[in-house]
C-alpha cells in the first residue's frame, strides 16, 4: 500500500488508537524542546510528575523570548531552566545562543523523527522531515516524563509545488500564497505536506520558513521530504551520518491537494491584524511606513539576513523610518561579520539585536502609536507588537529591506539593482559552546535546583462535578487568538512562572475588568465564536483562567492545540450543536450545564433567558477521564 510522508512517521511511531482520520491516536515522541516564556511551567509540572531523568532520544531548553532583564524575575528563571535541565537530562539553550526553530534546525532536528515543542511554531522543523509539533507546556513534559502524545489522526493536504519562484521572490511569499488558499482555519484537521518538482528548487531553510508559518493556517504540522537538497544541509551542518531519505510513495494520495505554480508567485504581505488577510504588495505600494523589522524564527536564518545585507549595502535607510534585525542563530551571525555583511547592514543604518525572538512577541521595538510596522515576523494579531493601534503587515525579507530603504511600501522588483544571489556555505561555522549538555544521571543527583522569589508553586485543582454553575463572565467573537486571552510583551512574559500574578492579565486587551468580575463572581463561563484559542501554544491562556475560576468554555470551534490545553487544566471545552445559540446568549448571564461525566451531549440551561441548549464535544473517553480528574497533571501522576 501506497503511504505518504505523514503516513510513515505515524506509523512507525503508533503507539495506540485506530489509524482512521478523526480517531485519537498516541505516538511515541522522539525529541521535545521548550523555551523560556512555555519552560518554566513545563519543567515545574515535570518535577511534579516526579520522573528524575528524561525518556525522550533528545530535550532541549531554549532561552530565546524573555531574555530583556528589566529586574531580577528572567534571570531568575533562566538560572532554574539550567539547572533543572542539569538534573533531569536536558541540553540547554543558553541566553543569546539564539531562537529555538533555527537552532533546532540548525543543530539537533532530524528527517523522520518526531517532536513536540511547547512553542506553536515548532512545525519549523518539518522543514527537515521532523514531524514536529507544537503543544502546550504538559504535553511536553508528559512526553519527556514518557508518555506518549495524543493527536486526532490527522487528514493530509498534500501541496504540490511546481515551477520555480522569480528574482525577489522567496519562501515568505509561498506560505502568504497558501495563507490566501486557506486563511486560518483551513488547515484544522490537517498535515499540510509539500511534493511536487517544485520541491527541489528550494533549500531548508526556505522550507522551514513555510513549514514555520504553516502554523497559522491552524494545521497539526507541515512537512516536507527529506531529500538531496536536506542532504546537503545537514553535511554542511556536520550532520550527515544523521540524515535518511524520507518521501511519498510514488502513487501516494493525499485527503485534498492545492496546487501552487512557484513561477506564478508574487510578492505578498498580510495586512492587520490576521495572518490570512493576504494582499500583493503591488497593491499597499506606496503607503508610508515608520518601522521595519527583519527576522524572527520565520525569516532569521543566514540567507534571510545575508540578502538583506546584500539589498541594504553601500545605501542609508529612510530617514521616514527606523529598522530593526534579530539574527537567528550565532550560527548566522558568525557568517555575517565574516562576510563583512554585518558591517553592511550596520552602516545602512539597521539597529542589531539579540539573537532571540524580541520585537515579535512584544519583547522591545515596539512601535509608535498608529504607526505602520512592516515584519518578516509570523503573527500579526492585534496589540502583539506592543502597541495596541499599530498596523502590523507580514512580508519577506526582501520587501521589508526594499521598504526600509524607500520608506514606504516597496515591491522589491522595482527597485533599480541586479537580484542578488546568495550562496550557501559549504560548511557552516559551527560552535556548540553555548549549549550546556548535562551530566551524567549519577552526577546530576549532587546538582541543586536554584528557585528565585518569581517562580510560585503550581496551583492545585479540583476534579470538576456534575454539574457546573455560574455566569457568563465574557462574551467574545470569532477568532480569538492566544495573544488575546493572556498577551505576551516585556511587562507580562516575567510573570510565566508565577500564575497568580499573570492570571492579572488574561484578556487584558479585550477586557481589562475580567479577571477582577471573574474573581467576584468564583469564575464562571467564557462564550465565544469560531477558531477560539488560534495562534501560540501558550497553556497559560488555559492555566490562568481556570485560576481565575473558569470552568469551560463554550464557543462555536476551538483551535487545536487550544484545546489541548483546556483539557489539560480541567477546563470543559464545548461547542454549540446549533451555532445560532450563540446569539441568545449574553455576558452576565447565568448558566447551568450538566456535564455528568462527559461521555455524552451536555445540556445547557441558560437561567437569566429561561431557555436550554444542547453542547458537544470532541473529546474522547481519556480527555473526559482527564477532565474529570482535574486535569492532565493529576491523571499522569497516576500513571506514571
Amino acid at each position: 500500500m501506497t503511504q505518504n510522508i505523514t503516513q510513515k512517521i505515524i506509523e512507525t511511531h503508533h503507539v495506540e488508537g485506530e489509524l482512521t482520520a478523526g480517531s485519537e491516536i498516541a505516538l511515541k515522541i522522539d525529541q521535545t524542546l521548550t523555551q523560556d516564556a512555555t519552560g518554566t511551567m513545563a519543567y515545574l509540572q515535570l518535577e511534579s510528575i516526579n520522573v528524575p531523568w528524561v525518556k525522550t532520544e533528545l530535550s532541549v531548553s531554549y532561552v530565546d523570548h524573555n531574555t530583556l532583564q528589566g529586574d531580577f524575575r528572567n534571570a531568575d528563571d533562566h538560572r532554574y531552566l539550567q539547572t533543572v535541565a542539569a538534573k533531569h537530562g536536558v541540553v540547554f539553550s543558553r541566553p543569546g545562543n539564539g531562537i529555538c526553530h533555527q537552532l533546532h534546525i540548525e543543530r539537533f532536528a532530524r528527517p523522520g523523527k518526531t517532536l513536540i515543542g511547547s512553542d506553536s511554531h515548532t512545525p519549523t522543523a518539518g522543514g527537515i522531515g521532523s514531524m514536529a509539533m507544537g503543544a502546550g507546556g504538559l504535553d511536553v513534559a508528559s512526553a519527556m516524563a514518557g508518555m506518549p502524545f495524543r493527536i486526532k489522526y490527522p487528514k493530509v493536504m498534500g501541496i504540490e509545488l511546481t515551477g520555480k519562484l522569480q528574482k525577489w521572490v522567496s519562501a515568505k511569499d509561498v506560505i502568504l500564497e497558501v495563507l490566501r488558499h486557506t486563511d486560518v482555519k483551513g488547515g484544522v484537521g490537517y498535515v499540510l505536506e509539500y511534493f511536487g518538482e517544485g520541491v527541489k528548487t528550494l533549500t531548508v531553510p526556505d522550507r522551514a520558513t513555510i513549514t514555520n508559518m504553516g502554523t497559522e493556517t491552524g494545521c497539526t504540522t507541515s512537512i516536507f521530504p527529506s531529500d538531496e537538497i536536506t542532504k546537503a544541509f545537514m553535511e554542511a551542518e556536520n550532520r550527515a551520518d544523521q540524515w535518511i531519505e524520507l518521501k511519498a510513495d510514488e502513487g501516494a494520495t493525499y485527503d485534498e491537494i492545492l496546487k501552487i505554480n512557484l513561477s506564478e508567485v508574487e510578492p505578498l504581505a498580510a495586512c492587520p491584524h490576521s495572518p490570512g488577510l493576504i494582499k500583493t504588495v503591488k497593491e499597499l505600494s506606496g503607503m508610508p511606513v515608520n518601522q521595519v523589522g527583519i527576522g524572527s524564527c520565520t525569516n532569521s536564518s543566514y540567507r534571510d539576513l545575508k540578502i538583506s545585507a546584500e539589498i541594504l549595502k553601500d545605501k542609508t535607510i529612510s530617514e521616514k523610518l527606523h529598522l530593526v534585525m534579530n539574527p537567528g542563530s550565532r550560527q548566522v551571525v558568525s557568517h555575517l561579520i565574516k562576510e563583512l555583511s554585518l558591517n553592511d547592514l550596520i552602516a545602512s543604518g539597521a539597529r542589531i539585536l539579540e539573537n532571540a525572538c524580541g520585537a515579535c512577541i512584544g519583547m522591545g521595538a515596539a512601535p509608535s502609536t498608529d504607526a505602520v510596522s512592516v515584519r518578516t515576523y509570523n503573527r500579526n494579531f492585534l496589540g502583539r507588537s506592543g502597541t495596541k493601534s499599530a498596523q502590523v503587515y507580514l512580508v519577506s525579507p526582501e520587501t521589508a529591506a526594499a521598504t526600509a530603504l524607500t520608506g514606504v511600501f516597496t515591491d522589491p522588483r522595482t527597485l533599480n539593482m541586479e537580484y542578488p544571489e546568495i550562496a550557501f556555505p559549504d560548511k557552516f561555522d559551527l560552535n556548540d559552546n553555548m549549549f550546556i549538555f548535562p551530566p551524567s544521571p549519577e552526577d546530576a543527583k549532587n546538582i541543586t535546583i536554584e528557585r528565585g522569589p518569581n517562580i510560585a508553586p503550581l496551583p492545585s485543582f479540583n476534579p470538576l462535578e456534575d454539574v457546573l454553575g455560574g455566569k457568563v463572565i465574557l462574551k467574545v467573537e470569532d477568532n480569538i487568538t492566544t495573544d488575546h486571552i493572556m498577551p505576551a510583551g516585556a511587562k507580562i512574559l516575567p510573570l510565566r512562572s508565577n500564575i497568580p500574578e499573570i492570571s492579572k492579565y488574561v484578556f487584558e486587551v479585550v477586557d481589562p475588568k475580567f479577571p477582577d468580575r471573574a474573581l467576584e463572581n468564583g469564575g464562571g463561563f467564557i462564550v465565544g465564536g469560531d477558531n477560539y484559542g488560534q495562534g501560540s501554544s501558550r497553556e497559560h491562556a488555559a492555566l490562568a483562567p481556570k485560576y481565575l475560576g473558569i470552568s469551560a468554555v463554550i464557543v462555536k470551534s476551538f483551535a487545536r492545540i487550544h484545546l489541548a490545553n483546556l483539557v489539560n487544566f480541567g477546563i470543559v471545552p464545548l461547542t454549540f450543536k446549533n451555532p445560532s445559540d450563540y446569539d441568545k446568549i449574553e455576558q452576565g448571564d447565568e448558566l447551568s450545564l450538566e456535564i455528568g461525566d462527559l461521555t455524552s451531549e451536555v445540556t445547557m440551561t441558560n437561567k437569566s433567558k429561561n431557555f436550554t441548549a444542547v453542547l458537544q464535544h470532541s473529546l474522547s473517553l481519556l480527555d473526559s477521564q482527564i477532565l474529570k480528574a482535574g486535569g492532565k497533571l493529576p491523571w499522569v501522576k497516576k500513571q506514571i
